[in-house]
């Protein structure tokens, strides 16, 4: 019997507005500060044993409040930062042996859409709205399936 687990792929949540600072240490907005939190209520009892996320500002924030839940500590990796490809996720996702999150960015979750559509994994939406969540489920060495959740409120 293969052990089969979900990991977290969470788009960061609603940021301000680009131009006011350097894109990496925009933080969140209002909005995205409760999109955070209603991200971290959602996966509290998912039993999530790692947490990482790009370095941009919107990103570790979206993730402050799950580790704050949690007790675990935020890990950055370059490879969920803008402007990657799916690779870097991929790699963390695949390298699982327990539940993760992971925060990055619409193009890089884009990437990732269609990496697991090649590889004829089912994807259940093709959204990666500011705020959502892809719930991939893993089977013995790669993911099996793709599961969309919608920002909260939404």
């Amino acid at each position: 019997m293969v052990k089969r687990f979900d990991c977290y792929v969470v788009r960061h949540a609603e940021a301000g507005k680009r131009g006011t600072v350097a894109d990496e240490l925009r933080p969140l907005s209002r909005r995205g500060r409760e999109q955070a939190d209603a991200i971290a209520n959602a996966l509290a009892d998912a039993g999530i044993t790692r947490l990482y996320s790009s370095a941009y500002t919107r990103c570790v924030e979206t993730l402050e409040p799950l580790a704050a839940l949690t007790g675990m500590k935020v890990r950055t990796r370059d490879g969920l930062a803008e402007g990657n490809d799916a690779s870097g996720l991929l790699d963390l996702v695949e390298s699982a042996t327990a539940p993760i999150a992971l925060c990055s960015h619409g193009d890089v979750i884009e990437s990732l859409l269609t990496t697991l559509a090649r590889r004829g994994v089912p994807l259940d939406d093709e959204r990666a709205a500011k705020g959502s969540t892809w719930v991939l489920t893993r089977g013995r060495d790669s993911v099996v399936a793709a599961h969309y959740v919608p920002p909260h409120g939404r």
